[in-house]
């Protein structure tokens, strides 16, 4: 049993591949508006980016206050619409969170996502009950890169940073997982090792992950 260390999930890309369906969501969100956004652009102003600033780039004006959460809601009603029939995790996701549950591993998730995006991957992947820590965005001040949510995740577990290793997706959040002095796999779903900060391991899936290989990490 180790308690004395922490993996932490970021959710889109990580936990479940959503972000084909948060493209479909942005493509048909931002096609009443009279844009259409290419698939390049969505990599560098959409993944792994929190919704303002995505908002605020592709629409080219700051989106704040009353604005900013009514085209929010839109989206991401849109997002959950679309993608709620197809929730699947990653291959091999659940029998390792389950391998490192057993093993007294402490877990948590940090998003960027709203809280009800999340509340639709956790009422479909089953692992709210091992989780010691669930952050959204709703509960931070600074988004990634910014380490808030990863600190406070920490914090959650009652752990400090050094003992944390996150899994992320994006190079916003590898970002934010190095800037709080944390260990991180980068998981390739979409983007490559070329595309990310330098991590400690990358991995496609978690067909081949076991609690053996990461608690060698630490």
């Amino acid at each position: 049993m180790n308690s004395d260390i922490a993996v932490i999930f970021d959710m889109d890309g990580v936990i479940c591949h959503t972000n084909p369906y948060h493209s479909m969501a942005f493509r048909e969100f931002f096609s009443t508006r009279e844009l259409a956004p290419t698939d390049e652009e969505f990599a560098q102003h959409m993944f792994g980016k929190s919704n303002k600033y995505i908002l605020s780039h592709f629409l080219k004006r700051p989106i704040e206050g009353e604005e900013f959460l009514a085209l929010e809601d839109e989206k991401e009603g849109l997002f959950r619409k679309i993608y709620e029939p197809y929730v699947e995790p990653v291959a091999g996701f659940m029998p390792f969170v389950n391998a490192l549950s057993s093993n007294g591993v402490k877990l948590g998730v940090a998003t960027s996502a709203p809280m009800a995006n999340l509340e639709l991957i956790l009422s479909k992947v089953q692992i709210r009950d091992l989780l010691g820590s669930i952050l959204a965005s709703e509960d931070v001040k600074k988004h990634k890169p910014d380490p808030e949510v990863y600190q406070k995740s920490a914090k959650n577990l009652g752990l400090v940073a050094g003992q944390c290793l996150v899994f992320e997706d994006s190079f916003s959040g590898v970002s934010a997982a190095l800037n709080a002095g944390m260990m991180v796999v980068g998981v390739l779903t979409s983007h490559t090792k070329e595309e990310l900060p330098p991590c400690n391991l990358y991995v496609s899936d978690y067909k081949e992950l076991s609690y053996a290989k990461i608690a060698a990490l630490f």
